[in-house]
């Protein structure tokens, strides 16, 4: 465990392979359809958590009646038509998150098959809550992102999502205006290259013997992925 001394409110910090549920809490009229994704704890202190999501782990994510990604509805009809849960699989390559302490977004490091890194996506986001008892840490995902590249291009990523947020009623045009001065304040940090981007997380790989979590519990899912079923 870090030697570090546990922040205001945290009892302690989780053991480097801890499995913790990282999750996006539903919100408005989805506010009881979450988003959780089984994690492994890479490093926990005061600085902030920085988990692994490997290929393949089970996980809950909310998607449209018919099974389909809410993206499917367009960036307005995401935010208002009717969704349920399902029992889906991590399809991508691994992703390392890094949810520094105190800042309104998390940190995403992506690789390709090979290994080779891509690049960095900041995820705008509230600040996680920690439910420690329950090994879960949870956040409101604010719609619009950041993808920097390796050679450290920024690129605004899903500002049409963001006023389809407004337009549909989940966001306040004065939240909106927030959620983009946070986007702001996270490109003066990237300009400025500080943690995390400069702590040489592009250059972690995961144990290859690390095994995958187990499956949430306690949900009522519509669907279920073809590779879960028994």
């Amino acid at each position: 465990m870090t030697a570090a001394e546990p922040l205001p409110g945290v009892e302690y910090y989780w053991e480097p392979g801890t499995t913790i549920e990282w999750v996006y809490a539903g919100a408005g009229r989805h506010s009881d359809l979450p988003n959780v994704r089984p994690m492994t704890v890479v490093q926990d202190d005061e600085d902030g958590l920085v988990a692994w999501l490997a290929p393949g782990t089970p996980l809950i994510k909310p998607v449209l009646v018919d099974g389909r990604e809410v993206r499917h509805a367009g960036p307005v009809g995401m935010f208002v038509e009717e969704r349920v849960l399902k029992l889906d699989v991590w399809r991508g390559t691994g992703i390392l998150k890094v949810s520094p302490t105190g800042k309104p977004w998390s940190v995403w490091h992506f690789w390709a098959a090979d290994e080779t890194f891509l690049g960095w996506y900041v995820n705008l986001e509230a600040e996680h809550e920690r439910d420690l008892d329950g090994r879960r840490t949870t956040s409101v995902d604010y719609v619009l992102d950041l993808w920097i590249t390796p050679d450290r291009v920024i690129e605004w990523k899903d500002e049409d999502e963001l006023e389809g947020a407004v337009a549909g009623g989940r966001f306040t045009e004065e939240e909106a205006a927030r959620i983009v001065a946070d986007a702001q304040t996270a490109v003066r940090d990237i300009e400025a290259w500080t943690s995390p981007f400069a702590d040489g997380w592009k250059d972690w790989r995961p144990d290859p013997l690390l095994r995958l979590p187990e499956a949430p519990t306690g949900f009522a899912v519509t669907h279920i992925a073809t590779e879960l079923l028994g």
